[in-house]
């Protein structure tokens, strides 16, 4: 059992890692767009800020990803492991495509679909997954909204003053943006995997006390919290905001191509708008527990950015190709987490709790 929560932390450690890949584009697309750092020095930048996120944030996230999508009771290393696995398939099929969909988004279906299969709906906590469903809609509409009247506030101040002038001062200021938006997308996207894995941790430790192994991991987070709380150990903190970071170094270049060109084009004041009504979105989720997907506030953000410039300037066609990966996500990772936890327990002989 010890040597099957390992690979299943490994494989939770390695979707925590693609995370990074993909979500990179997030944080650095508008950056590299315009020309204010050079692609290397961007990913280091935004490294480092989502890193700092861990001294700024609590585990609210963390929190709801571990106890407020389905309930706890259900929880074990299996059903972890089919989550991850559907999780981790669908992610590197649309890294491969370069469509920037939402991670957090893949992980919230890849924990609905194995309990949902074999336990049922009964054990699923509607409203915290509602919440989630409902932010598909909230965060990019929220970043579409603030992109626009930042940018439309920024235009009129600077209407008067030369264009060459006001890029040169935004390409400055981006680099506070672009910090602010990775350290938002550190607060949110740094979190849910650790959940996940404090609640495996929980449980593998519950059902096992006396191993050793397990009380190195958990053990005195198990005490910590009380026996029946939640608690992310230091180690794992430190481990899923570092393999992130790490991702966001490797990068998905196919991704920030399509954000960063692909949606609009993106002049310093629009990039500077876009990032910091991200940023504002995702610490405002953060500090509420509310894991939001960042790629769709990104994208709400760069749209609403573009349409100062009008409808035309947005390329809908790249737009329309993107909802429907986030459309599909859920979904998608449900079905094939679920059948990969159902082919477990009905050809390897997976035992399923008596609830």
């Amino acid at each position: 059992m010890v040597a099957i929560v390992l690979i299943t932390v490994i494989i939770a450690l390695l979707f925590n890692f693609t995370n990074g890949m993909n979500d990179a584009a997030n944080c650095i697309a508008s950056v590299i767009a315009t020309k204010a750092l050079p692609p290397k020095a961007a990913v280091a930048w935004a490294a480092f800020w989502q890193i700092m996120a861990l001294f700024v944030f609590d585990m609210t996230v963390a929190s709801t990803m571990g106890k407020g999508i389905v309930n706890e009771v259900c929880i074990d290393v299996y059903l972890i492991l089919a989550a991850l696995l559907g999780s981790v398939l669908w992610i590197f099929i649309c890294t491969k495509l370069g469509l920037p969909i939402s991670a957090s988004h893949a992980l919230v279906g890849g924990l609905i679909g194995p309990v949902w299969f074999v336990y049922g709906s009964q054990y699923l906590i509607h409203s915290g997954i509602a919440l989630i469903i409902a932010f598909i809609v909230i965060s990019p509409l929220l970043g579409t909204v603030l992109g626009f009247f930042l940018n439309c506030l920024f235009m009129a101040i600077f209407r008067h003053t030369k264009v060459k002038t006001v890029d040169r001062s935004f390409r400055r200021m981006q680099l506070v943006s672009s910090a602010a938006f990775s350290l938002g997308f550190g607060g949110n996207d740094g979190q849910k995997t650790m959940g996940v894995i404090a609640i495996l941790l929980a449980s593998a430790f519950a059902a096992d006390p006396d191993n050793r192994i397990m009380q190195l991991l958990y053990g005195n987070g198990f005490l910590a919290a009380g026996g029946d709380g939640f608690f992310v150990p230091v180690w794992l903190k430190f481990t899923c905001y570092g393999l992130i970071a790490l991702g966001t170094i490797t990068g998905g270049w196919k991704v920030i191509r399509t954000l960063g060109d692909g949606l609009s084009k993106l002049y310093p004041v629009q990039g500077f708008c876009a990032e910091m009504s991200g940023a504002i979105t995702l610490i405002i989720t953060a500090l509420f527990g509310i894991p939001v997907s960042t790629t769709h506030t990104i994208t709400g953000s760069i749209i609403g950015t573009g349409l100062t410039k009008g409808v035309k300037n947005v390329k809908w066609l790249t737009a329309k190709n993107i909802v429907w990966a986030w459309v599909l996500t859920i979904p998608c990772v449900i079905v094939v987490s679920g059948l990969i936890y159902l082919a477990m327990v009905h050809w390897l002989g997976v035992p399923v709790k008596a609830l």
